[in-house]
């Protein structure tokens, strides 16, 4: 597979086109943003940790029957993924109340949420990325009907499958975010699943072990993604 030109470069991750019209490629960067943009820098090995994290959380959905859009590894820091048109919906699960649900709501930090939330927002810098409820998704063309139902229903399927395996892990997932995208009729899960878009707390201590280190402040970020790394792919420290 031959990388091509660049399609699209976000705020932690670049995209590029391949001779294979289905197929991306995913790269990795180090780079750091918080507050929407207006705290940067960067982080070594920090994509490194984030791309192997998300592999083998992509492959483990897989085999416990979610579809999503990885395929595999190229490098250390690239991902090839099949190419999907993506739902411009966030879905965020939230397990614990943290973050912005404890600020806007009269939620207290680590109050267990049984069942689940589910937010969507409106994936839109423009707009400031709202809070969304499923009659402006669609009056958006967001998604159908059907294919919010199929969302949360995947969503949660996930949510379930992450839990389980994390437990073992000694990590706790008070919330993460997801993005979906169509490929050929089908949803599939898409971007990544990583220490930039989950909240791990160590089990035990409930120490932060993701961004809220960069965005509070509350220490060493890359000391921080080598651990979840360590106890979710073990396997790459034994190289």
């Amino acid at each position: 597979m031959i990388k091509l030109s660049e399609l699209y470069s976000g705020k932690a991750k670049t995209v590029y086109r391949t001779d294979d019209p289905e197929k991306l490629i995913m790269k990795f960067r180090d780079s750091l943003t918080a507050f929407d943009g207006k705290k940067k820098s960067e982080a070594p090995k920090k994509g490194y940790y984030n791309a192997q994290i998300a592999a083998k959380l992509l492959s483990l959905l897989e085999e416990k029957g979610i579809k999503t859009h990885f395929d595999s590894m190229i490098s250390d820091t690239e991902m090839v993924v099949d190419a999907v048109d993506i739902i411009k919906i966030e879905v965020i699960v939230r397990n614990i109340a943290a973050g912005s649900l404890v600020k806007k709501y009269p939620f207290k930090t680590g109050q267990k949420l049984d069942p689940p939330i589910l937010v969507f927002d409106y994936k839109s810098d423009e707009h400031g990325d709202p809070m969304i409820n499923d009659d402006i998704a669609i009056a958006l063309g967001l998604a159908t009907k059907d294919e919010l139902l199929k969302i949360r229903k995947l969503a949660l399927s996930i949510n379930s499958i992450l839990l389980d395996h994390l437990a073992d892990k000694n990590l706790l997932l008070p919330d993460f975010k997801l993005e979906f995208g169509r490929r050929k009729g089908k949803i599939l899960l898409a971007d990544e699943i990583s220490c930039d878009t989950c909240r791990f707390w160590d089990k035990k201590t409930g120490e932060s072990l993701d961004k809220d280190v960069f965005r509070f402040d509350k220490g060493d970020l890359v000391s921080a993604y080598r651990e979840v790394a360590r106890r979710i792919v073990p396997e790459i420290f034994e190289k």
